[in-house]
């Protein structure tokens, strides 16, 4: 056996068997936050509500709604901006609901870098 590996050094004292307890807990509850975040959505409205897209709170676009009415006027340029002024929101959107859920975590573990 190696020096240093026996006595003190060989196990985990109290306070280290507590600290990996709250580690454990903490991973348990950031990994329900992140399976609560696929479950959950937002929804970014631009043009008057011509399009929509909804985004998971893990940033996957679920859906891209445009309006016929815009499609009639056939303005590509127009449409696109639309479509990308909506998907950023969206992704916004996304991330403040992210914060939300995860930011409490985060300061779960002071002095961990967390």
């Amino acid at each position: 056996m190696a020096k240093g590996f026996g006595g003190k050094m060989g196990g985990m004292g109290g306070g280290q068997n507590a600290m990996m307890r709250q580690l454990q807990k903490l991973q348990e509850q950031m990994e329900a936050a992140q399976a609560s975040l696929a479950d959950e959505t937002v929804t970014a409205s631009v043009g008057g509500g011509a399009v929509k897209v909804t985004m998971t709170g893990d940033q996957h676009c679920k859906s891209v709604e445009i309006a016929a009415e815009l499609l009639q006027d056939a303005d590509a340029e127009m449409l696109q901006d639309l479509i990308l002024s909506a998907v950023n929101m969206a992704l916004d959107q996304s991330r403040e609901l992210q914060a939300q859920k995860m930011g409490p975590l985060a300061g779960g573990m002071p002095g961990l870098g967390f």
